[in-house]
């Protein structure tokens, strides 16, 4: 019997399809590996570069064009041991700006887009573990982690595949191989190091922690829809502030703020509720009482007045208009807490089911850049019984956020340092724009600061410009065109060597308040080369030498002192300029024998203000009897360079 041609190709067609569809629904029982990574024993990570295409504007620069590209990362516990809050890093290379990851979080909490051309490095969210095969029975969901990721890169022709530089597990006591390359992929297998020794624990949870700022999550009740959550701040650093703090988060999975009590909300708003998935969730319920419904609320503390408030107040360590001191000046002043009702949406709806909020970021006035890492699953923290009996109430479930000090860069600071001595006339001023620049359009961004009169410290420096100019001319300095930028900054400490005797040298250290904020209860950390250890006494405020920090003098204004005041008004604002803020005292220390104070010894090496490094001059003042000095030399050469010419020419 023929078969027609048409109905041989209609079953061919038929059997491509079976086989297609045979394969996709096979394609989640078991991960595709390379086979020379079957006998991989630790975890198994593989990056594969899905596509790219060009995106606007379309230039003839290779180096300049932008692509949007499309990878995947698998990460593969193949060992015998659980992996806890994974976390990898992938080191770019192309100044990629990455758009979206989904399936992990950027550890740095930082927002989309975001630069990543140096590297990165992503947690996992929500599937934080990834379990053994022996305990799951190979159930992959459980076992194996997929991040999707999508950006911009720039500069590689097409069709070359733009991978990453390299790849590897960033969780501590594993170590990971170079990675192999092939073609539009990359993997490796990390093992686990026999050298680490892991802290012993008899919990499933990892152990809590170390930094210089430490959020407790802890969920104290659990309903089917809802929670009761304690946010605890603690502050562990020694130099470490916060005044007037303000916290802030990114809920994941549609979570609302329905109440609070020990802290409050900059914004009142309920709109993503009332126009998204709460609303038509929850129709029956009132929002009008709702306090917050947006993605990325903003909390802050509550003043001392609302701490006996029955219905915003009564919890411990709330309630202190935003303030976390360092342990060194008052350790029960280290710690705020507030609680907050939480809402939940589908598909979460179980007593059990909770995700803490990515991405927190805590600021305060002038205080340090804190960095915050993303939430780790912990051991239960365990409370007092609210009885007040001997007994201890565990929370449902716990997580921990970690945030780290961070250096401030060039331009990024907030307070800066000016430096004189007894030997100079000049005051050597704040580096320009060393607490950034934003109109630069009338002044000079990469031009020194011009040197200065100890009278100009007291005025703005909108009403410099005269004096330094007028000095200038006085001592022959060159003067800029057009002038250097100001220093921004609000708040400014100056250093002036005043003396040097025979058994040691004196110095006077003044603070200028350029912000209209008051500072109540500062402090200013002094770090010095050599000289710190020699440190006697000050006079005005009250000076202790921590020898384990550094030999860091730490300074606090005594009783009537301690109250830096903002920037006022002149009495007659059209004629004389606005009044910072100012407190000074007089510092003595020992002198060594091999400390050399017109040399530069006389002046700290870093300097603190409320936690808050502040930015150094780029000079110290030299000495005038030095200068003299290489004076006669230059011209003592000049003269005898001058005679040989002119005897040779003769």
């Amino acid at each position: 019997m023929k078969i027609s041609w048409k109905v041989v190709a209609l079953m061919l067609f038929l059997f491509r399809i079976c086989l297609t569809l045979a394969q996709e629904s096979g394609s989640d029982s078991s991960p595709t590996l390379p086979k020379e990574q079957e006998s991989c024993t630790g975890i198994f990570i593989m990056y594969n570069f899905i596509s790219r295409e060009k995106e606007y504007p379309r230039v003839k620069n290779a180096t300049a064009q932008s692509w949007a590209f499309n990878s995947s990362v698998t990460i593969l516990n193949m060992g015998t041991t659980e992996l806890k809050a994974w976390k990898i890093f992938i080191r770019f290379q192309y100044k990629e700006i990455l758009v979206s990851a989904d399936g992990a979080v950027l550890t740095s909490s930082v927002d989309f887009p975001a630069p990543v051309g140096n590297g990165t490095y992503l947690s996992g969210y929500p599937q934080t573990d990834l379990e053994t095969s022996i305990d799951t029975a190979n159930d992959l969901s459980k076992i194996q982690a997929k991040v999707t990721l999508k950006g911009t890169q720039f500069g590689l022709r097409s069709p070359r595949n733009p991978m990453p530089r390299t790849l590897k597990l960033a969780n501590h006591g594993y170590k990971c191989p170079s990675p192999t390359h092939r073609a539009s992929s990359m993997y490796i297998c990390c093992v686990k190091d026999s050298k680490f020794k892991a802290n012993k624990t008899t919990t499933k949870f990892l152990p809590r922690q170390k930094g210089d700022l430490l959020i407790a999550y802890d969920v104290t009740q659990a309903y089917v829809n809802n929670y009761l959550v304690e946010v605890t701040i603690e502050n562990k650093h020694a130099l470490g502030r916060l005044d007037h703090w303000n916290l802030t988060w990114e809920w994941t999975r549609g979570e609302f703020i329905d109440k609070l009590k020990g802290a409050y909300v900059r914004e009142l708003d309920v709109s993503d509720c009332l126009h998204g998935q709460a609303g038509n969730y929850y129709q029956a319920m009132d929002f009008s009482s709702v306090l917050n419904c947006q993605k990325n609320p903003i909390l802050f503390d509550l003043p001392p007045e609302k701490a006996n408030d029955t219905q915003m107040g009564k919890i411990p360590y709330c309630c202190r208009n935003g303030t976390l001191l360092p342990t060194t000046m008052d350790r029960t002043k280290s710690k705020s807490a507030f609680q907050m009702q939480v809402y939940k949406l589908p598909p979460d709806l179980n007593r059990t089911v909770i995700y803490p909020p990515q991405k927190w970021k805590i600021v305060g006035v002038l205080n340090p850049d804190y960095k915050c890492g993303s939430p780790i699953r912990v051991e239960p923290t365990k409370f007092p019984d609210p009885a007040g009996l001997e007994a201890i109430k565990p929370a449902i479930a716990s997580w921990q956020i970690v945030c780290n000090i961070s250096s401030p860069s060039k331009g990024k600071f907030r307070c800066c340092v000016t430096f004189s001595a007894y030997y100079n006339k000049s005051v050597i001023p704040c580096d320009t724009c060393a607490c950034g620049c934003e109109d630069t359009l009338k002044c000079n961004p990469s031009r020194k600061a011009m040197l200065l009169p100890a009278e100009a410290l007291l005025v703005p420096f909108n009403n410099r410009s005269k004096k330094a100019i007028a000095w200038a001319s006085i001592h022959h300095f060159h003067i800029p065109k057009p002038l250097p930028c100001g220093d921004n900054c609000g708040v400014s400490v100056h250093w002036h060597v005043s003396s040097v005797y025979k058994q040691g040298w004196a110095a006077r250290m003044t603070l200028f308040n350029w912000k209209k904020l008051n500072f109540e209860n500062w402090f200013t950390a002094l770090q010095f080369k050599k000289a710190s250890s020699g440190y006697q006494k000050m006079y005005s405020f009250n000076g202790t030498l921590l020898s384990q920090l550094n030999n860091t003098i730490f300074v606090q204004g005594i009783e009537g002192m301690n109250y830096l005041i903002g920037l006022k008004n002149g009495s007659n604002p059209e004629e004389d300029p606005a009044v910072p803020g100012k407190l000074q005292s007089v510092v003595t220390f020992k002198k060594k024998t091999d400390l050399d104070i017109a040399k530069g010894y006389g002046f700290p090496s870093k300097v603190f203000f409320n936690g808050e490094e502040c930015a150094l001059p780029s000079r110290i003042p030299i000495s005038s009897v030095i200068r003299f000095s290489v004076n006669l030399l230059l011209l003592f050469v000049c003269k005898i360079v001058s005679f040989l010419l002119i005897q040779h020419l003769n």
